[in-house]
């Protein structure tokens, strides 16, 4: 059996593995926080504000999940570079990836300037006033896609470099500016609704801008290489596929949840939220993966990268069980919060068991997720995730629907879904052949 050498042991101290994952926290939860800060502030204009800011935000919520997309696709890239001592090549991946950050942030704006009215009416179900209030709510929005995109690059590659600070400090910094500029643009300022956009298209171009700045500051060439570019939109490809199969799953739950009645599938939004949000929270262990993880096998360190993916693989199971044991412990309360109906109530009860205990296998799952997209083997978890949603949870959704197994079908499909995963993810660790050392893979 091969040690872990002393790099190794130094990366995957609690200390360092802490540093990296609990920005990453902040920074991915300052997105959603603000969002329901804008959502607060518009749902006191009435009811078509904020409907129409429900349909507009879908199309903006999409394209920071490309950003998303794209983030963790360059994460890995660029840690292999700096950890191979290339931190020229590391910056270069960053200037690729903004181009390719700006290239997309522009169709979308222009896009949505062409075709935001009539995206709105088909979302919207048709005209009226809600569909007139988000067309223009997108128009004016989108115009911040270039800026979004951009700094979504750029946590990409600052953590990468294992930069840590300046990412917290260009995402927190123009959100926290957003929260404050957005009641003040739609009530003293008079915007109402478009105020709303403006405060979003100010928080997204000064970060965007930022992270530009940072580049600039390092004094790399910005000249544009296709073929770098190309590498990465493949990366992208497999990732926002793999995105894709979530997606799917996700709203064919929703589908089948409603069918069995109101209560069902609003006690099924609250688990669903919920998990959502302990995902976020494993996301940042899986960040902390991404970087440490490319960066010991940008540096030939094999053996170094197996022990850490082992090590992240512990603390992802502790953190699952951490996450069980609250959600355990509020199985009588949280519901509550979120609806007073006594049957929404007694419908979330029968999803809670397989929310408990699916949360220890998720953390395991999450943080080799990271693992493996460090390591830059990305086409193996797409085909990982099409399978588990095509041969497991989305079967065993419509089976419950077909024999009325209610929510309890449902969450055991979800379950089934993130043990799939779980035996896939465990069996490649163990293969060793996603462990491929180099600068590029």
């Amino acid at each position: 059996m091969s040690q872990p050498s002393p790099t190794a042991t130094a990366l995957a101290s609690p200390r360092r593995i802490a540093t990296l994952a609990l920005p990453a926290l902040v920074v991915l939860a300052a997105e959603p926080l603000y969002v329901l800060v804008d959502t607060a502030v518009v749902g006191h204009l009435g009811r078509v504000p904020l409907a129409a800011l429900a349909v507009g935000g879908t199309v903006l919520t999409l394209t920071a999940w490309l950003g998303t997309v794209l983030a963790y696709g360059i994460t890995g890239r660029v840690a292999r570079r700096f950890g191979s001592g290339d931190r020229a090549a590391a910056l270069d991946e960053g200037v690729q990836a903004s181009w390719l950050a700006l290239g997309v942030g522009v169709l979308v704006a222009v896009g949505m300037q062409l075709g935001g009215d009539a995206l709105a009416r088909t979302l919207a179900g048709g005209g009226g006033e809600v569909a007139d209030a988000a067309g223009q709510w997108l128009r004016i929005a989108a115009l911040g896609a270039p800026g979004l995109l951009l700094a979504a690059a750029g946590n990409g590659w600052l953590r990468g470099i294992q930069d840590i600070r300046r990412p917290l400090l260009f995402v927190l910094g123009p959100n926290l500016l957003s929260a404050l500029l957005c009641p003040l643009l739609v009530y003293p300022a008079g915007l109402g609704l478009p105020g709303s956009a403006v405060a979003n298209v100010i928080a997204q171009t000064i970060s965007g801008g930022l992270f530009v700045g940072a580049l600039l500051r390092e004094r790399a060439s910005l000249r544009p290489r296709p073929v770098l570019i190309r590498q990465q939109m493949v990366l992208s490809r497999d990732l926002l596929i793999r995105g894709v199969a979530f997606q799917a799953s996700f709203l064919s739950a929703t589908a089948v949840a409603a069918r069995f009645g109101a209560a069902a599938v609003g006690a099924h939004q609250i688990a669903l939220q919920l998990w959502f949000f302990t995902a976020l929270l494993l996301d940042a262990l899986a960040i902390a993966a991404q970087a440490l993880i490319g960066a010991a096998l940008g540096a030939g360190d094999a053996a170094g990268a197996r022990a850490l993916a082992r090590r992240f693989a512990l603390l992802g199971g502790v953190c699952g069980v951490g996450f069980a044991l609250l959600i355990a412990a509020g199985a009588g309360i949280v519901p509550s919060l979120f609806s007073a109906d006594s049957q929404v109530q007694g419908q979330a009860m029968v999803a809670w068991p397989w929310f408990v205990a699916m949360q220890p296998f998720a953390g395991v799952v999450f943080a080799l997720d990271g693992v493996l997209i460090g390591a830059g083997d990305v086409r193996y978890l797409r085909d990982l995730t099409v399978v588990a949603a095509l041969g497991g949870f989305l079967p065993s959704i419509w089976f419950s629907y077909a024999f009325d197994l209610g929510l309890g079908g449902i969450w055991a499909g979800l379950t089934l879904f993130v043990l799939i995963r779980l035996v896939g993810v465990l069996l490649r660790l163990r293969s060793g052949r996603w462990a491929v050392v180099g600068a590029v893979r």
